[in-house]
């Protein structure tokens, strides 16, 4: 018998002052069987940081070709591309050749070692940044991770703060390559 994804419930009010874009998020999310929590959690902050009206959630872990996150405007163009982890050059080369700008998340213990070895081949791409999330951050993500969650988050000079309760949370990615 296959194992189902798990459905969260996340309502976030968001203040993004630097960008001057206001919103209630109400989303539904599913959590593929073979996600982990940190990649599920940090997923859900990636959408924080690029909120838009357009903005949506790809198929998953086991869509090819979709994003992780994307932005598709009203003429089918894919304006913005979102991956998480440490990815090939295969699968950045097809964003950006989709997209007209794509955003890289990474996380985890191994990113410093990943950079290394992709650094070069990545630069070559204009279109794509790349943002690391520490390991510290991810792992208090993961605590606040329940079926249903609510969160306050203001994003001011770069920098993510988020509520849950009693708990509040400095989030901040250490830039590796921004676009050109």
């Amino acid at each position: 018998m296959a194992l189902k994804a798990t459905i969260y419930k996340a309502n976030i009010e968001l203040a993004d002052m630097d960008r001057n874009y206001y919103d209630s998020l109400q989303l539904t999310l599913a959590q593929h069987p073979s996600e982990t929590d940190q990649r599920f959690m940090v997923r859900l902050i990636c959408f924080v940081l690029n909120a838009h009206n357009d903005l949506q959630f790809g198929k998953g872990v086991s869509a090819e070709d979709e994003a992780a996150i994307w932005q598709i405007n009203y003429s089918d163009e894919i304006a913005l591309w979102i991956e998480l982890g440490q990815l090939d050059e295969k699968r950045i080369k097809k964003a950006c050749n989709k997209a007209e700008k794509v955003k890289l998340y990474c996380y985890g213990s191994s990113v410093e070692t990943w950079w290394s070895q992709s650094q070069n081949s990545l630069n070559k791409f204009a279109k794509l940044s790349i943002e690391q999330f520490e390991t510290s951050t991810t792992d208090a993500l993961v605590k606040l991770l329940s079926r249903t969650m609510e969160f306050q988050c203001s994003i001011q000079d770069g920098q993510l703060w988020l509520t849950c309760g009693d708990e509040s949370l400095l989030i901040e990615t250490n830039t590796l390559k921004t676009a050109q």
